[in-house]
């Protein structure tokens, strides 16, 4: 299949060089959405055929199948910025493609801002969910240009970064780019922009107002809410540290974080290693406000958090962990880590900490975390990993546990 895809603004009257004209004057089917039909449409041969772009794309690719012609695509800005002429060369890999491409959206607002984007962060959440903004937002980008859509409008990226306190960025908003007389830009700080209804389609980018704090590297205890202000309900910052390094966190892709508590495992890991997905499960529900107030505090958005009794919970749509860590278990290692198995993907690895002294084992006659989790990686066929002993001040030793799939 033979693809031609012209880039073109919100301009209503756009200008084409003679090249692409010729293009257009010779076609037959044409394609793109609404919107460009509503531009496009005066200029378009009489006898031309129109697809409508629109999900599902699959229906899309298979009338341009039945077509046995060449399609001609308009397309917004540049088909290879997070455009059309992706989506042909995932969806026809051996397809015939020519672009004429124009500025896309964001270069666009750079030069009206007259605003050098060499070193802008991208982002589009066209249609996306957040997590590569929230990456974004944590690695303190300075500058970041976000492609937006009905529901990640400006307004609900500039409350989101409120709300875990990015305030320190100005926002400015591209409305109908390229458009002679509906284009509008705006520089607004955030708290105006969180009250701001912007027209479709727009974009913004986000400027720096001033220097951004470092990620902390170990955050200190007692900064946490603490679960009824009780320090030992929390996985204590050096141990958490090198729990975090057990893991190996830099490359994985998804963390479960089993028995959360005050979150702080899942925190630490979601500032340290901003790519991950992280997925927090705990069984006592006051702890879900918990977390969430140190999200806040801290500034890790995206923490996808599950209330309930981890063995009782559905986790079939959730993304398959390649690194778990189990932070509290009540008595049901063994099983925890047999549901973990199922869905841990393959070089997985499992990390708990084993915190029962021998005195007090010997006392209540309580099997240790440490004897389950021998027991457990003996019958699920897990390759232990030599564990990591640490005692702090006068706490009991610390062994930090780990298998891998």
């Amino acid at each position: 299949m033979r693809f031609t895809v012209i880039g073109i603004s919100d301009d209503p009257r756009p200008f084409f060089p003679p090249e692409v004209m010729k293009v257009i004057s010779g076609g037959k089917v044409f394609a793109g959405g609404k919107r460009h039909h509503d531009i496009v449409g005066d200029i378009l041969p009489a006898d031309a055929a129109w697809i409508d772009i629109t999900v599902p794309l699959k229906a899309v690719f298979e009338q341009f199948a039945k077509t046995n012609s060449d399609i001609i695509v308009f397309a917004s800005g540049d088909p290879l910025f997070y455009g059309f002429a992706n989506t042909i060369r995932k969806e026809v890999p051996d397809a015939d493609i020519t672009l004429f491409p124009s500025f896309n959206s964001l270069q666009t607002l750079a030069h009206r801002l007259v605003m050098p984007y060499h070193d802008m962060r991208i982002v589009s959440l066209t249609g996306r969910p957040w997590h590569e903004f929230d990456r974004a937002l944590i690695e303190r980008a300075t500058k970041i240009g976000v492609l937006t859509d009905k529901v990640h409008t400006p307004s609900a990226i500039a409350q989101r970064m409120m709300e875990y306190g990015y305030d320190g960025y100005a926002m400015s908003v591209g409305e109908h780019l390229g458009n002679p007389t509906r284009e509008r830009v705006t520089v607004v700080s955030l708290a105006e922009a969180a009250k701001t209804e912007f027209e479709q389609p727009n974009c913004l980018i986000l400027s720096a107002s001033r220097p951004l704090s470092p990620k902390p590297f170990g955050i200190p205890d007692h900064q946490f809410e603490l679960l009824d202000g009780r320090e030992k309900m929390i996985t204590k910052m050096p141990i958490r540290l090198l729990t975090l390094q057990a893991l190996d966190l830099s490359g994985r892709r998804v963390l479960w974080d089993i028995g959360f508590c005050t979150g702080s495992v899942s925190i630490e890991a979601r500032l340290l290693f901003p790519h991950l997905q992280v997925v927090a499960f705990e069984i006592r529900q006051n702890c879900e406000e918990l977390i969430s107030h140190n999200c806040r505090r801290f500034g890790t958005p995206g923490i996808d958090v599950h209330m309930g009794d981890f063995l009782q919970t559905n986790t079939n749509d959730l993304p398959r962990p390649d690194a778990v860590f189990i932070g509290g278990h009540g008595g049901k290692l063994k099983d925890i880590i047999a549901k973990v198995l199922e869905v841990l993907q393959p070089g997985g690895c499992i990390v708990t900490n084993s915190v029962t002294s021998p005195v007090v084992q010997q006392m209540t006659d309580r099997r240790s975390s440490k004897d389950l989790f021998h027991e457990a990686c003996e019958e699920l066929g897990l390759t232990e990993e030599i564990p990591t002993y640490i005692q702090l001040n006068d706490y009991n030793p610390i062994e930090i546990l780990k298998c891998v799939k």
